[in-house]
């Protein structure tokens, strides 16, 4: 049965995040508008319509006068240019069909994370698309601003089944290909594959000029094991099952898990990508507003 928009577009939800003045708060200074390589940074008001010269502007566009104030090369910015572009890249495969005890499997959080962030962008007037993929992107919409964008977001979303398994570095890397202008790229995946080719992939992005938050969602279990006992675990995607003794293996699992977010973390801060580890025991819409309220408070 096809969900419902409301199921993750709760009314208080919606109000919640409304009191967010995302215009006010975030647009200067970067949330929707450059993340870590903005040009915004440190930057006042004044130069707000300014970005960063890059190769292939012309010369003549350089202002002179913020030169002679800044000691670097800026450019005034066209109209459209002061609008951001957003993708939502939710990953579908089998793995995000998993809960522990949660009402929300993490496919389920992910699309409420990405439904209220479609929500935030359409309504201060920034375009927003989608991105489904597995192995490989499996759907998409092309980024719109109208209002009716974040029922045709969260319509498709809600026709998803998860399934299959994931190659998250190919899925990033066709994103890369197919993005023609500087856009911000919001990932929803549990991060479940080797970390090299990703990390790879996220590097493309961000080469050719994307911002990238990686939203690295995992179930409550899959981050404390609230296991005992003998315990048979089975691999979603691969189907493949293994017998653990959970008591003997538990520290050593969640050191491991601990350490594979924290070098996700590490090298994402050297990367300029926002980096936002959650679980599905997190209410997503707190998780959200702390993780804007966070953005606010650095810049």
């Amino acid at each position: 049965m096809v969900r419902a928009v409301e199921e993750y577009l709760k009314p208080e939800v919606v109000r919640q995040i409304s009191r967010l003045d995302l215009r006010a708060q975030f647009i200067v200074r970067g949330f929707l508008q450059g993340l870590h390589s903005s040009p915004y940074q440190g930057f006042s008001v004044e130069f707000s319509e300014h970005r960063k010269y890059v190769p292939g502007d012309e010369p003549k566009d350089i202002d002179w006068l913020v030169y002679a104030k800044t000691d670097k090369y800026y450019v005034k910015k066209f109209e459209a240019e002061t609008n951001i572009t957003g993708y939502l890249a939710v990953d579908t495969s089998g793995s995000m069909a998993y809960t522990y005890r949660q009402e929300l499997t993490k496919l389920d959080y992910s699309i409420s994370l990405a439904a209220a962030l479609c929500w935030l962008m359409v309504h201060q007037q920034d375009p927003c698309g989608l991105l489904v993929f597995d192995e490989k992107i499996k759907a998409s919409l092309p980024a719109k601003s109208r209002r009716s964008q974040i029922g045709n977001v969260l319509s498709a979303l809600a026709k998803v089944k998860p399934s299959g398994t994931t190659d998250i570095a190919r899925s990033l890397g066709q994103v890369a290909a197919m993005l023609r202008h500087r856009s911000l790229v919001m990932v929803f995946s549990d991060l479940l594959a080797e970390a090299a080719p990703v990390r790879e992939s996220v590097s493309r992005l961000r080469h050719r000029g994307h911002d990238v938050i990686l939203f690295h969602v995992l179930d409550e279990a899959e981050v404390r094991f609230p296991f005992s006992g003998t315990t048979e675990f089975t691999d979603p995607e691969s189907t493949e099952k293994v017998v653990v003794d959970a008591d003997a293996v538990r520290k050593d699992y969640v050191d491991r898990v601990t350490a594979f977010r924290d070098d996700y973390r590490s090298w994402c801060f050297k990367a300029g990508v926002d980096y936002v580890p959650l679980d599905t025991s997190m209410q997503f819409d707190r998780a959200l507003t702390g993780y804007l309220t966070s953005r606010r408070n650095r810049f």
